[in-house]
């Protein structure tokens, strides 16, 4: 597995990353301020460091000259910070990209696995085909993302379909809405929490199951469910 350091001091960043690159088959090694940095990437082996900008300690820009000194590790720089500016100081000082939050989690897996491919295109982890999943009735194709219901295809929307697959992987268990919104939506989408009222709606009118019987379900004072058609 491919070994990502991942210095931040905001814990809800650095839980979100550790999620998203865990999922996709990184380790991740948490680290919460710039001190220390330079001798972890010195004494250890890392494929990739994923820096904040803006550290107690040792702020990422110095970090990241102290580092290109010894190691030519691959750099992505986090930070809040989005001006022109702070991106061509970051590039210029040995940083191989440059990531401005609020940010999606997807868009971050993707552009570390774009780093890596171009510096150490062994060191990726091996993509894994996804599974269909096949229920009575119900069957989503990830990788085709397709859905075939009662013996036919239904037509849905990106948004739907990313919406009923997330339900779908964990049959039974309640999602609030705003845990819908971060993981569906992602992490830097700030809309209403109707919208995934709205989405459900339309998943409900497209799956509709003789008998007025739902596959989603509404849990009420949490969000949703989903429940295994039979």
């Amino acid at each position: 597995m491919p070994r990502v350091l991942l210095v931040d001091d905001e814990e809800k960043i650095r839980d979100l990353v550790k999620v998203y690159l865990e999922k996709d088959g990184f380790t991740v090694v948490e680290h919460d301020s710039g001190s220390g940095v330079v001798d972890m990437v010195t004494k250890n082996s890392y494929d990739l460091l994923l820096l904040d900008l803006m550290l107690p300690g040792v702020d990422g820009l110095t970090l990241c000259k102290e580092v290109r000194k010894t190691s030519q590790i691959p750099i992505i720089m986090l930070t809040a910070k989005g001006e022109e500016i702070d991106r061509v100081l970051g590039l210029e000082v040995g940083a191989d990209d440059y990531i401005v939050k609020p940010f999606s989690p997807r868009e971050l897996v993707a552009r570390v696995k774009a780093v890596l491919r171009r510096s150490h295109p062994d060191r990726l982890p091996v993509e894994k085909k996804p599974a269909v999943l096949a229920f009575p009735q119900l069957v989503i194709n990830p990788e085709s993302r397709t859905v075939e219901f009662q013996g036919k295809d239904i037509t849905l929307t990106p948004r739907e379909f990313d919406l009923l697959l997330y339900l779908a992987k964990s049959p039974g268990r309640a999602f609030s809405r705003e845990t819908l919104l971060e993981n569906v939506w992602g992490y830097n989408y700030y809309g209403d929490l109707r919208t995934v009222d709205t989405h459900i709606n339309r998943l409900r009118d497209k799956l509709n199951v003789q008998g007025g019987k739902q596959l989603i379900v509404t849990v009420w004072g949490v969000g949703y469910k989903f429940e295994v058609p039979k």
